[in-house]
Order: C-alpha cells, then structure tokens, then sequence
C-alpha cells in the first residue's frame, strides 16, 4: 500500500492516521511541498493521497506557486477512484479541486469541539462507528460551500460542512481528527504565540480541557483514520485508473 502525503506546513505531524497506517503496513512517501513545491508526478506510483493542513487558504496561489497542480492532482486521484484524504485546509483544497468556493476568514474554531453526523454520516464507512456525534479537534478559520455531488457527513454550529465524501472513498474533514494529545502537545509548543492570540485563555487552560476531551478525541480521531486507511483499494483503483486512461 503506497500513499502519497503532502505536508503543506513544517512539522504538521499524522498522529492517528500515522498509526493507521503503520498497522495496514502502508509505505508512505512525505511531499514536502512548504520547503520545495514538489508533487508527485503522476497518480500511479501511490494507491492514495492525503493532503494536510497549513496556515495559508486553498486559494493563496501568488505565495503558494504549487497550489493550482496540488488541486488538479487531488482530482486526478479521485477521477481515478482512488482513496484521497484532504484534512483541514485539504478539505478546502479538496473543495476547491470539485468546483466548490472557498469562504475565507468566516468560519474560526480552535480546540475540541463537539460535532454533529449526518444521516448520511451514520451509514457512512468513515464515520459510522460515531454515534451521532463526536469530539476533535479543531484549528481553523476558513471553510468552503459543498461541492457538487458530494454527501455532507459531518457538522457543527461554526461550519456547515465539517466532513464530505465524493465517490467512493473521496473526503475531505475540517476537523483535524489525526490530532491525538502528542500532536495538540506538539502544536501547543511550537504555536504559543499563535494561539494565545486565536484562544486567549486556551494555554493556561489546556490540562484542564485535556483532561476533559482529548481521550474521547483519540478515540474517535483512530477510529476516523482506521476507517479511512480500510477504504484504501488498490485493486479498485488500478482497475479504474487503467479505465479512465
């Protein structure tokens, strides 16, 4: 199993879906495009993409020269039927690839928050095992309109459109799922500026809301990345690739 990750932003770590994948045996090869802008170049050599999150919007193409091929190459993966995971700002560059709009500056959350499935969410591979509704983590403050033929799994009073799936195993989450307790300790210490002026009050408060939310969280953020990496079909979609050639 070959899936190809593309870090938009230094350090931003796979928690949960690292160990997903590292119990499927997934080789993963890191596209490092913050520091050199590289892509894959081409769909065939990974089975699936994920695309991480980063500070910048889906829609910075003057400072962020890679963005235009990022969003043709997240569609190639999908046309192809292969499994794609956009995650925060790659759920919006994943929105963007499908023709949805990107609604900047509108839609900021930090920290664990409570969210909503869908009807559709409930009998969807990703997120049936939830419940009705879950707590993750969030860290955003842009958000994007629903793409044409995509099924809304998840959402929350701040953003409508908190998860989505395109196809078979196309999807994009706002939240960051992969962020177990290691990641947000991670980011705590490398963001403090950041956050203390996103969430006053958010560090000196940190333990206490840990103690509150983040097992729940890494409970449900492992059961998200293990859904995902079992949609993961080589076979599916070599055959489909092969089709679409």
């Amino acid at each position: 199993m070959r899936v190809a990750v593309i870090e938009n932003m230094r350090n931003t770590g796979l928690g949960a879906l690292a160990a997903a994948l590292d119990e499927a045996g997934a080789e993963i090869e890191w596209f490092r495009v913050w520091q050199d802008g590289i892509l894959p170049l081409d769909i065939s050599g990974h089975d699936a993409l994920v695309v991480l999150g980063g500070e910048q919007s889906a829609l910075d193409d003057e400072t962020h020269s890679y963005l235009p091929e990022l969003v043709r190459l997240t569609r190639r993966f999908g046309d192809a039927g292969k499994a794609v995971l956009g995650i925060c700002l790659g759920s919006q560059i994943l929105a963007r690839a499908y023709g949805a709009d990107n609604l900047l500056g509108t839609a900021c959350e930090f920290g664990w928050h409570g969210i909503g499935v869908t009807g559709e969410g409930r009998a969807d591979p990703l997120l049936s095992a939830l419940g009705g509704e879950f707590t993750i983590f969030e860290w955003h403050a842009d958000t994007f309109s629903l793409p044409e033929g995509a099924v809304r799994l998840a959402s929350s009073a701040v953003a409508e459109n908190q998860a989505f799936r395109i196809g078979r195993a196309v999807y994009g989450t706002q939240f960051h799922f992969e962020a177990n307790s290691a990641v947000v300790e991670q980011w705590k210490a490398e963001f403090p500026d950041t956050i203390a002026r996103i969430a006053p009050g958010w560090l000196e408060n940190h333990a206490e809301l840990a103690a509150r939310h983040a097992v729940a969280a890494d409970a449900a953020g492992l059961a998200i990345a293990r859904a995902w990496v079992s949609l993961i079909d080589r076979q599916e979609a070599e055959t489909l690739s092969q089709a679409s050639a």
